[in-house]
């Protein structure tokens, strides 16, 4: 099974989101129609898909790292700053 023309909008529109100027939840809803939520349930989805790894690799990639960075930082809070050594 393939991406289908939807999913690849989708990554494609966030592979550019950042370039885009205003508020990223109007962009979503502008350019795909679709309410922000359902987008990133939707790309949380395509992360875990090897289709979507196969076709936007270096996307994947970072998006499941930030993904991994964010559920770390949730679960484990964060680190205590360190005191500079006197």
């Amino acid at each position: 099974m393939s991406l289908s023309e939807g999913d690849r909008a989708l990554l494609a529109f966030e592979e550019s989101s950042w370039k885009r100027p205003g508020s990223k939840a109007a962009a979503i809803r502008d350019a795909l129609g679709i309410s922000p939520s359902a987008y990133y349930r939707r790309l949380s989805m395509l992360l875990d898909s090897p289709h979507a790894l196969a076709q936007w690799p270096l996307l994947v990639r970072r998006l499941r790292r930030r993904r991994s960075a964010h559920r770390r930082l949730r679960f484990e809070g964060a680190a205590a700053p360190t005191r500079p050594a006197r």
